[in-house]
């Protein structure tokens, strides 16, 4: 884990072009404590922030190749590195490092951009060809690792956060509607838009090519990709379930032991559920790898899965520490979490994610590895077996019979949106003349979501134009998208919405790197996810039974009530965090004054005063008006956060190329 900046052209009106970068870099410390280095030329700057994992003694960046033509700086971890220079020192490569880094700019010799198919890893790569004068960007497959672009000043910016690009050009730091708009609908902008105006995120399995002139290029190397349905006569690759089950669990082993690779203790998260379950059963059965173990616990009954956790601890043995998290801890820390998430976010759950990071490190670990992909990759979420039962019901929608299967979810919750047959019956019929749509599974919690959208100023609403969040979501998507039997299609929206934009960002990258701790993902190994989505959709969810291969995969390992438990959502207290005996938390108060409301015109100053008045009475228990506050707090704390003197102007917005760079 490290943190990169850097820029491609002559800037104009920013002084020393060395001192920039320091500028840009010293804004990354958190995610690289360890030391900084530094690359100028002509025309090019290359700053890195590194945190120590790999070759601790000769391993620092900016990398470069034996003729010193090429150069990177690079964040992230490339865990299939010894095999790959063991086949480069075969060709005649030597190296003079023992770095994961140096085999990039060896394979970038050898194969040009194709040096990406190569990698086998989470990453985001800066690398300059000084022979071609051409800059490279390269982000990961599932976008683990964040890396954000702009242009200002007769220059490309780019880095790892924009809080480093903004260090050069604090006049990019500017709101824009239409991000915030994707935020109050998916819970994340969708790549390559942000919450701010012409600055950009290269998206996951893509890679930009920028020449000195100018002229640049983006392509994608990599993407989720399933069978098509209208074969699924064809003779299965397996014999069955059982069969698939055992190279699952193969795969995953040789998954984790490539991720176990580092010159520094490793430990793994446990939530207490399945997937972190199964990674800690598997590093403890199948590697000689001591793991020490990490949980969050709440005060609260209702998010509180301390019981699961603990009986993993007492069945693998495992030492182990758990952070108790209450909601005025999540209220103390929710701005500095909003300044390193750098996007509004509408749930608070990646707080104690963060402060457990913390706790992680004061126990002298920089890695962990974590369950997060299992839900995307085995169908694993509610909202994949809602799906299911509503397009059973939609072919009958006048029955009263079939959405009654919609009980059988939620029932973890206290206010579950099923518990109740004709509530479940309103809610969840939203959309149902949408089923032959790539969307239809999400047309519920987005509806929910876009709720917030009601709070948002006239004028900010206006900037954003004629809007429809299904359609723009699906311009995202593949054409051949409908070949797909729908558990595919509900899972590649899922992939590109909610994984990329929000769970592996704010709860991942954000929540890891504020505290210098790296987070692997043995579920997202690209080799897993391509053996996934070639699985029939029945060994994923059998019935109503969620995960089912994985369960039988890893259920020998784990307790029987771990290995059979049903999926709970990881969660966290939302808008209660924020009050104490119905007084809100003096930040709070101030952000949501009627004057400050005016003063930013972002919202409805109204409206909002009247949701803020109903969650001071304690009375704000669903999903819409939690999700709203929180949303609305914390976009009003992004707007203090950011450099002041560069106001928002709510100018209408034209429809942008998705890969606005491209020439």
């Amino acid at each position: 884990m490290c943190g990169l900046a850097g820029y491609l052209g002559h800037p104009a009106g920013i002084g020393e072009e060395r001192a920039t970068l320091e500028a840009m870099i010293g804004t990354l410390r958190h995610r690289g404590p360890d030391g900084f280095g530094f690359h100028l030329d002509a025309g090019i700057g290359l700053a890195h922030a590194r945190l120590s994992i790999i070759d601790m003694a000769t391993g620092a960046q900016p990398i470069h190749n034996p003729g010193r033509t090429v150069w990177t700086v690079f964040n992230g971890e490339i865990f299939n590195y010894l095999e790959l220079r063991e086949e480069l020192e075969a060709k005649g490569h030597r190296f003079y490092t023992r770095s994961d880094t140096e085999v990039i700019v060896h394979l970038y010799d050898r194969y040009g951009d194709d040096f990406v198919q190569h990698l086998n890893g989470q990453f985001a790569i800066a690398l300059w060809d000084a022979t071609r004068q051409r800059l490279v960007l390269a982000r990961d497959r599932f976008g683990i690792r964040p890396l954000y672009y702009t242009r200002a000043r007769n220059a490309l910016w780019f880095a790892s956060e924009m809080k480093a690009l903004f260090a050069a050009v604090p006049e990019q730091a500017r709101l824009c509607p239409r991000g915030l708009i994707q935020t109050f609908s998916y819970w994340a902008p969708l790549d390559p838009d942000t919450a701010y105006e012409d600055v950009y995120s290269l998206p996951p399995g893509h890679l930009m090519t920028v020449e000195a002139d100018g002229r640049n290029t983006v392509r994608r190397y990599w993407d989720w990709d399933f069978p098509d349905a209208r074969q699924a006569g064809k003779p299965p690759e397996w014999r069955n379930i059982d069969e698939a089950a055992a190279e699952l669990r193969e795969r995953l082993i040789a998954a984790i032991r490539l991720q176990l690779r580092a010159d520094v203790p490793v430990g793994a998260y446990l939530s207490g559920g399945l997937d972190s379950s199964g990674i800690v059963a598997l590093i403890r059965t199948f590697t000689d790898t001591p793991v020490r173990t990490f949980s969050v616990a709440f005060d609260q009954p209702e998010f509180d899965e301390s019981a699961h956790q603990q009986a993993m601890v007492r069945h693998l043995g495992t030492e182990h520490s758990t952070l108790r998290v209450g909601a005025a801890d999540i209220g103390a820390a929710f701005p500095r979490f909003v300044a390193h998430t750098e996007t509004p976010v509408l749930r608070t759950a990646g707080v104690p994610l963060m402060l457990l990071a913390k706790m992680v490190r004061e126990q002298c670990y920089k890695v962990v590895l974590t369950g997060e992909g299992a839900d995307e990759v085995f169908g694993g979420y509610d909202l994949f077996k809602e799906a299911k039962v509503r397009r059973f019901w939609a072919r009958q929608p006048e029955s009263r019979l079939r959405p009654r299967l919609l009980g059988r979810l939620y029932g973890y919750l206290e206010n579950s949106p099923a518990a109740n047959p004709a509530l479940a019956a309103a809610f969840f019929g939203q959309g149902l003349q949408h089923i032959d749509r790539p969307v239809f599974a999400h047309v519920p919690r987005w509806t929910t979501s876009q709720r917030a959208l009601s709070f948002l100023s006239p004028e900010l609403r206006a900037a954003a134009g004629n809007w429809d969040a299904l359609a723009f979501a699906e311009s995202h998507l593949p054409e051949n998208i409908m070949d797909w039997a729908p558990l595919a299609r509900d899972q590649y929206v899922e992939a590109k919405t909610l994984l990329a934009g929000y769970l592996l960002s704010s709860q991942g990258d954000r929540a890891a790197t504020a505290h210098s701790i790296e987070g692997r993902f043995p579920y997202l190994d690209h080799t897993v996810v391509e053996f996934a989505n070639r699985l029939p959709p029945a060994w994923k969810i059998q019935g109503l039974t969620e995960k089912a291969i994985l369960r039988k995969a890893l259920g020998d390992l784990l307790p029987a009530d771990i290995a059979s438990r049903t999926k709970q959502p990881y969660r966290a207290p939302d808008s209660q965090s924020f009050f104490v005996n119905g007084q809100p938390l003096d930040y709070v108060q101030a952000l949501f004054d009627p004057a400050h409301l005016r003063a930013t015109g972002l919202f409805d100053s109204a409206a909002v005063s009247r949701l803020f008045a109903k969650a001071r009475a304690g009375k704000v228990t669903g999903f819409a008006d939690n999700q709203a506050f929180v949303g609305i707090l914390s976009t009003l704390l992004l707007d203090q956060q950011r450099p002041r003197g560069h106001e928002p102007e709510w100018k209408p917005q034209n429809d942008r190329s998705h890969y606005p760079l491209t020439a």
